[in-house]
């Protein structure tokens, strides 16, 4: 899509991203190495891998259904997610539902500025952390070990316990494989907009899922000095913010 298309897009979510910012939190930075993460999946890490399930094309409610679902769940259950259910869940909020999108590149559920699919999902979960990556549709490893306290500070510890986290990571080097190359991709403050529009789109995906299974969906801010540090960000990477997924507790 052009910049004039995508800008379109702002009002939809403008108020999805005024809650978000509303979310600020102060958090003490944590030192951290920011090298380029490995680029082998699992490499000294002892994780494998996850191969995901084909996303299926049906069940759950209609859209009108979820949107008259929709809300905020921060009350979320340890029960873990179906490896299926995880698997539409991830190909709901950023998958690939066409091979051939625009400027010849596969399309994603979320628009992005020029296509130029800027957006890293990282997947936090009790055994560890791990990058979705849309193609093949599979969670590459990034770091053993549950880290979920590490989102949220500490002392603030709703939704710790949930079995799904989503992180939001802009890598603003991606917008360089953009087409057509508008000037927006180039200017650090258009940037901005673009990235936290796209965070927004895919954000709203998760709750309409989580409305149509009968799921508990939170988006809110995170520890991101701590995040960067802990996944080893390079600087055009910028931890942006999180996303609580899980079953509810009962009565909630």
């Amino acid at each position: 899509m052009n910049r004039r298309e995508f800008l379109k897009a702002v009002p939809a979510v403008a108020a999805l991203t005024a809650a978000a910012s509303s979310l600020a939190e102060d958090v003490a930075p944590t030192p951290g190495t920011r090298d380029t993460a490995a680029t082998t999946p699992g490499a000294g890490t002892g994780l494998e891998p996850i191969a995901l399930p084909p996303p299926q094309a049906d069940g759950g409610k209609s859209v009108l259904a979820a949107l008259w679902e929709r809300k905020t769940l921060r009350s979320i259950s340890d029960r873990k997610l179906p490896p299926q259910v995880l698997s539409n869940l991830l190909w709901a909020a950023w998958g690939v539902n066409r091979k051939a999108g625009p400027s010849r590149r596969a399309g994603r559920t979320a628009a992005s500025a020029s296509n130029s699919q800027e957006m890293d999902l990282y997947v936090v979960l009790p055994e560890g952390v791990y990058l979705y990556e849309a193609e093949p549709h599979r969670l590459a490893p990034v770091l053993a070990g549950d880290h979920r306290t590490t989102v949220r500070r500490r002392r603030r510890r709703a939704g710790a316990e949930a079995p799904v986290i989503l992180v939001f990571v802009a890598d603003v080097a991606k917008y360089a494989n953009g087409r057509p190359q508008e000037p927006g991709l180039r200017d650090e403050e258009i940037r901005k907009s673009y990235y936290n529009v796209a965070t927004g789109l895919i954000a709203a995906n998760v709750y309409l899922f989580a409305a149509s299974q009968g799921l508990g969906a939170w988006f809110h801010n995170c520890n991101k000095p701590a995040l960067a540090g802990l996944l080893k960000l390079r600087p055009e990477q910028h931890v942006l913010y999180a996303q609580t997924v899980g079953y509810p507790v009962a009565g909630a």
